[in-house]
């Protein structure tokens, strides 16, 4: 006999699901409003259209042609540091321990990053890369390298981009770690008894049992250096110029700097749906292929 099932849990996280539904809709309303409407000041908003968006969308125009840029830069951004974070996080989860004390202090050391407020990580960094008092920064010079991260395009890149890897190398190298651990025994038996070379191992055991947990890991930091803004911003404040002013920079100088609402709004959605895009995409390749395992 088939056990009923009882959904009056419902009731109890139902309330949780209205409050977060109401905080997310009603600031997601806001944005949508402005979106639409112009301002001349004191607080008096006339109707505009799709206006913003038609500036926003056109690469001709001052707004799209600024827009397309940042756009650019953040997708070059995520695009770097995933090519680093991946395979770096994946090396470090094959060299770690397999058990004892070892392995505890590897987790602890990997974990203190994470731990780190951004706005900190972002004041560490910027102490960290200074070319007269900060380490990285003097020792760059000392070896005969002009370095200096607040006027050189270059340098605030290599500052913002070692400063993610140090900051979330750590997730990759944990999630990957995770799945090996998952990996059974007998594979690896089976693998010693046949003669199995370690690459042999990696390319035939390993690698198809993490790449789930890669395709998560991806995402997650995919999403997260997409929509990146505390730790650049407090570096190098989106400069030198506009060189490390990524999208979600922009668009906070754009709202707040320029106090220019319906531009931002607009910026706003579009970055909102370009995100869900991707996370669309990514949600699609990890069901496809869990499709597929369960059908084989």
């Amino acid at each position: 006999m088939q056990k009923p099932i009882d959904n009056r849990a419902w009731f109890l996280v139902a309330p949780v699901f209205c409050l977060v539904a109401f905080n997310a809709m009603l600031p997601l309303m806001t944005v949508v409003n402005y979106s639409v409407q112009d301002t001349f000041g004191n607080n008096q908003f006339f109707w505009n259209g799709v206006q913003w968006y038609a500036e926003l969308l056109n690469p001709g125009s001052e707004f799209g042609g600024r827009f397309y840029a940042a756009l650019g830069r953040s997708f070059a951004f995520s695009g770097v540091i995933l090519a680093i974070e991946v395979p770096l996080g994946l090396m470090v989860a094959l060299s770690m321990p397999k058990r004892g004390a070892k392995l505890a202090i590897c987790l602890i050391l990997m974990a203190l990053p994470l731990l780190l407020p951004w706005n900190v990580v972002g004041i560490i960094w910027q102490l960290y890369a200074r070319d007269n008092i900060g380490l990285f920064g003097w020792t760059v010079n000392a070896v005969g390298i002009p370095f200096n991260y607040t006027n050189s395009a270059i340098a605030s890149w290599v500052v913002v981009v070692l400063m993610d890897v140090w900051h979330w190398t750590s997730l990759i190298a944990l999630l990957c770690y995770a799945g090996l651990r998952s990996i059974p025994d007998a594979y690896y038996q089976a693998a010693k008894i046949d003669g199995a070379s370690r690459w042999l191992v990696f390319l035939r055991i390993e690698f198809p049992k993490l790449q789930r947990v890669l395709t998560i890991g991806i995402l997650l930091r995919f999403m997260d250096s997409f929509m990146i803004y505390t730790e650049p911003f407090v570096v190098t404040g989106g400069g030198p110029g506009n060189y490390t002013t990524f999208l979600s920079i922009d668009l906070v100088k754009i709202a707040l700097g320029q106090f220019d609402l319906g531009k931002a709004g607009a910026m706003s959605i579009v970055y909102t749906l370009i995100t869900l895009s991707l996370c669309w995409i990514f949600y699609t390749a990890i069901t496809t292929r869990d499709n597929q395992e369960i059908a084989q």
